[in-house]
């Protein structure tokens, strides 16, 4: 399958520049192309990865991506999507967000059996250049006029734009004629909302290097849910790719989490599973989607690509033992890790009575409604039902000297941490 059909079965495309004229190109020769990220923080969500996804497919299909961190662009922030001027970052910070973001790339596409990748950042063809030049060399080729048709800046006219922003299509034209020019670069691959952006680069590069240059872009379509919110956004904010602010098991949640409506789209998007594979799993979801193995394969694919083939088991032990209840078969740092969102309670290492302790924790509201749950069996400790008043706590039941969980109920967990 050519990657353009790949693609189009994916639904990946949004826009092209010139359809016919891309699949010739990637018929005839392996095709060098690249997609960019702002440092704008020290992490990418789920969000940024889509259009890199589809440079991996480009990857895997033969051709060469070319990965560029924004060190440049990046402080000047990106006006598409906005509707209010960025707060503008120091120069430090934004090298610390820039050395995350290399790291983050390597990790994800430059495998030790496929060097083609190459990372770059336009901080370094741009910080040499004088305002003269950037005038002269680059401001002429652009009209005010066009400029303030974009989209993305006109949409701005009326709350405001600055100056800054404004030219932040120029930086990025710069960016797609000095690859052009220097890596062969043939495609950009963007967001929808990059369109007008990648489309002022191309008008730059034929303005520079003559009306037969052929250069293209191609954009992704925006990611809603079924039920028409933002992709990637969940109560507790973006699904990062740091595990150090979404872990593994979080992450992992996610996508095991997809409503059934999206679970088959996801696939396409982000997985690198076949056309046969995913037409099979989409028939699990039309005849047995209690089962959810469609959404399971969609959690370790995206979990084990991002994270690591260990991380994965371990998020899957950790949602194995929450669903059964086994408890003690986790380490603390797994309780540490799954229980991250639940209520969580500090409690002294001296031993106490089960039903003194509950209420002591604000577990239960009162001692009458402790010893009726207890009696009744709706109270568990480290997953082990306890039905003796007697009971006593202490601090042996803390599992690694740290944590013990609090079930009431069935699915009402509550972590105890031992200080």
């Amino acid at each position: 399958m050519n990657i353009i059909d790949e693609l189009l079965w994916r639904d990946a495309i949004n826009q092209q520049t010139d359809a016919d004229g891309l699949r010739e190109l990637t018929e005839s020769k392996a095709v060098s192309l690249y997609c960019g990220v702002d440092p704008t923080g020290n992490s990418m969500h789920i969000g940024h990865l889509i259009p890199f996804m589809v440079l991996r497919r480009f990857q895997l299909a033969g051709h060469r991506p070319v990965i560029l961190i924004g060190g440049a662009t990046g402080t000047i922030g990106d006006p598409s999507g906005r509707q209010s001027e960025r707060s503008l970052q120091t120069l430090e910070q934004v090298q610390e967000n820039v050395d995350a973001l290399t790291a983050q790339m390597k990790k994800l596409f430059m495998t030790d059996s496929d060097n083609q990748v190459r990372l770059v950042n336009n901080y370094d063809w741009t910080k040499d250049m004088n305002v003269i030049e950037f005038l002269r060399d680059f401001g002429k080729n652009f009209s005010i006029n066009t400029m303030l048709a974009k989209d993305v800046v006109a949409s701005r006219l009326d709350s405001g734009i600055s100056f800054t922003e404004f030219s932040y299509q120029i930086l990025q034209s710069i960016d797609y004629l000095h690859l052009y020019q220097h890596e062969d670069v043939q495609l950009q691959v963007g967001g929808s909302d990059q369109w007008g952006n990648i489309t002022s680069g191309l008008d730059l590069i034929r303005k520079k290097e003559g009306n037969e240059a052929k250069a293209f872009g191609l954009t992704i379509p925006l990611m809603l849910k079924a039920d028409g919110t933002k992709f990637g956004k969940t109560a507790g904010g973006a699904i990062w790719l740091d595990p150090k602010q979404t872990t593994p098991y979080e992450f992992y949640q996610f996508w095991a989490n997809t409503d059934d409506r999206d679970v088959v789209k996801y696939l396409k998007y982000f997985t690198f599973l076949s056309k046969d594979e995913i037409e099979a799993l989409e028939e699990k979801v039309a005849t047995e989607p209690h089962k959810r193995e469609a959404q399971k394969a969609l959690a370790e694919e995206m979990t084990r690509f991002v994270h690591s083939e260990e991380l994965l088991e371990q998020a899957k032990r950790i949602s194995a033992a929450l669903f059964s209840g086994d408890i003690r078969s986790l380490t603390a740092d797994e309780i540490e890790e799954g229980f991250k969102e639940m209520p969580t309670f500090t409690a002294g290492t001296e031993t106490k009575n089960i039903v003194d302790w509950l209420v002591d924790l604000g577990v239960e509201p009162s001692k009458r409604q402790a010893r009726e749950d207890i009696t009744k069996g709706a109270i568990s400790i480290n997953g082990e039902r306890v039905n003796e008043l007697e009971t006593e706590i202490t601090a042996a039941d803390a599992i690694g000297g740290r944590f013990i969980i609090v079930r009431k109920g069935k699915k009402n967990y509550s972590l105890v941490k031992l200080v």
